[in-house]
């Protein structure tokens, strides 16, 4: 399940339990809306509490990734699992946007707010 809340130019994203083809769609769908209505978006994900994921999450998420490759300008992840911080590192291999990992939501969100432009 997905928790989605958004502002201005950032989505924040909390999945709870599996994270699924569902719920990435959601994702995507605002994404792509808010990127066509107002340009480049900051991400912040929170995978703390998430389980796992489904395999067709894994492939359309790579799709998502590499149709907005330069839509992205800050991701960050909250997350203490390894193989989660092992996939963000390989992600910046595909995206402009810098990729940050963090256990702090404080921290996350200073970071992605230090990032902001004034309105």
């Amino acid at each position: 399940m997905i928790s989605i809340d958004h502002r201005d130019d950032l989505i924040a994203a909390v999945v709870f339990g599996e994270f699924t083809l569902a719920d990435c769609r959601e994702f995507e769908e605002l994404a792509d809306y808010m990127i066509k209505t107002g340009g480049s978006l900051d991400v912040l994900f929170d995978l703390r509490e998430m389980s796992g994921f489904t395999v067709d999450l894994a492939v359309e998420e790579i799709r998502h990734t590499l149709r907005h490759a330069h839509d992205f300008r800050r991701i960050a992840i909250l997350t203490d699992d390894q193989w989660v911080t092992w996939s963000a590192w390989v992600s910046q291999f595909f995206v402009d946007a810098e990729i940050k990992v963090f256990d702090n939501e404080e921290d996350a969100r200073l970071w992605l707010e230090s990032n902001q432009t004034p309105a």
